[in-house]
């Protein structure tokens, strides 16, 4: 009890492991729509929820290969520090290419793909995360989880108005 009431005076963004934050990710992604435009990028709002599943399926699949050592130690010491940490994304800022979308993607699948996420994400809860090791950073506090995943979603919602 006094560690979860610990990590969640330590989240600096909302938490997702609460269902009141995930219900309000997915109203905010339930007002949007196929014609919704983006205010900043090159991505339509099917290939930015596409985009966005991509982070869950890192934590949930192994679709994605395992980046070499090298990359390791880059993500490890420069990239996790801008994922995980308070400074919000800006607008246009580069990223991986397992998360360019440059195909067309179905709105209502990859929308209905990121809700199921969210509400996996926030099933399993805050202790099913403590320690996770994420395919690119290594293992992580659920802190850290929690920054990645809200961050990112909340950017590319902003992105798109909602």
């Amino acid at each position: 009890m006094l560690q979860t009431v610990l990590n969640t005076i330590a989240m600096l963004f909302p938490n997702v492991f609460e269902s009141t934050v995930s219900d309000l990710l997915i109203t905010r992604l339930n007002n949007l729509n196929a014609q919704t435009a983006p205010k900043w990028g090159k991505m339509d709002v099917a290939q930015m929820l596409a985009h966005c599943n991509v982070t869950y399926e890192m934590a949930y699949t192994d679709k994605h290969p395992k980046p070499g050592f090298l990359m390791g130690l880059i993500n490890k010491a420069f990239i996790k520090g801008i994922v995980t940490g308070p400074k919000p994304y800006k607008p246009n800022s580069p990223t991986a290419s397992a998360f360019e979308m440059t195909s067309p993607k179905n709105f209502e699948q990859e929308r209905d793909r990121l809700v199921k996420h969210i509400r996996q994400t926030q099933a399993l809860g805050e202790a099913h995360f403590e320690g996770k090791k994420s395919l690119v950073f290594g293992a992580m506090t659920a802190n850290e989880w929690n920054t990645q995943f809200y961050k990112h979603l909340d950017h590319h919602l902003t992105q798109f108005g909602v």
